[in-house]
């Protein structure tokens, strides 16, 4: 029997439909969909960690705080990244859970509440990108900048202004030791949700700071750490493609990994959709990892079996 690891990184159309409004019920139903195709890594024989993002929900624990502030304290970041594990962690695992109860499979599934370790030197907390919570009128956005030391910037689409926080290079995965232990006892693992909870080491203890880690690279850094063999990442699209959206546009299928680099330095990939996907994707291959998987959600069975979605491989693989 197979028993290699995959990271499977859930993106938010694999827990959330596009066209939803995010209710816990259309949440369930959608996920359900997504844990089928899981179980079947599963029943095949494969070890598998799950990851998953948590925008906009994050988002939505972050307005929550400021409609209560008059009557409850705010909590910072670090703990709004990990109530958003807690939550969409216990959904998954649950559904998954039941899922391989149902097929008669005797695989344990639990949710590891992650720490991923940032350089506090990083240049991001000195430029600050990664937009979170609701929108602010002008005013509104004045205030909360100079109450809380915000920084605050125009939404391009026009909607209003968001607070923008710093966005690190994830380098380690805190749990990662109890993650391996875990997996050998052949437990299904969830963890590093949204990203993971930014912390940052000194003389040897952690502290949270507020920050959002790219939910893919840090994915990228669990596979590493863990001994994974495969990182798939699901998202909204079948493949990867060079000139998206235009009539050059073309499918990757299999690619080494010198090819997708080049492209990737070619700006040929954007920062803010397949931008990251990739960069986590060639980071995987570069540790030592045998094969990164880009894929729709919906694809992830296709993916595993054949040559549906794009596969990065090593050069010469």
């Amino acid at each position: 029997m197979d028993r290699g690891i995959d990271v499977v990184a859930l993106g938010g159309n694999a827990l959330i439909p596009s066209d939803g409004s995010g209710t816990i019920e259309q949440q369930r139903a959608v996920t359900a969909q997504s844990m089928e195709q899981v179980a079947d890594l599963i029943s095949a024989g494969r070890r598998v960690i799950i990851t998953h993002g948590n925008g906009p929900i994050v988002g939505n624990i972050l307005e929550r705080n400021e409609a209560a502030k008059d009557r409850i304290p705010p909590m910072p970041l670090d703990i709004c990244g990990a109530d958003s594990q807690g939550g969409i962690g216990y959904m998954i695992q649950q559904i998954l859970g039941n899922v391989l109860h149902r097929r008669g499979l005797d695989a344990p599934t639990v949710s590891v509440v992650s720490q991923v370790v940032v350089d506090a030197a990083d240049d991001a907390f000195e430029r600050p990108t990664k937009p979170i919570g609701p929108y602010y009128s002008a005013e509104e956005a004045r205030v909360l900048s100079a109450e809380k030391g915000w920084i605050m910037k125009e939404d391009a689409a026009g909607k209003g202004l968001r607070r923008v926080v710093a966005s690190p290079t994830p380098v380690e995965i805190v749990e990662a030791g109890v993650i391996s232990r875990l997996l050998s006892q052949g437990v299904v693992v969830i963890a590093v949700g949204g990203g993971g909870i930014p912390v940052v080491r000194s003389n040897g203890m952690l502290t949270g700071v507020e920050a959002v880690i790219d939910k893919d690279r840090a994915a990228s850094v669990l596979a590493t750490n863990i001994g994974a063999e495969r990182l798939i990442i699901l998202t909204n699209v079948e493949r990867v493609y060079v000139g998206f959206g235009t009539d050059a546009q073309k499918p990757l299928m299999r690619v080494p990994i010198s090819e997708i680099r080049a492209l990737y330095e070619a700006y040929e990939f954007p920062a803010g959709s397949m931008g990251p996907k990739i960069r986590a994707a060639i980071d995987f291959i570069d540790r030592g990892g045998s094969e990164a998987i880009i894929t729709h959600a919906s694809q992830l069975r296709e993916a595993c079996e054949s040559d549906a979605g794009t596969h990065i491989v090593p050069d010469g693989a």
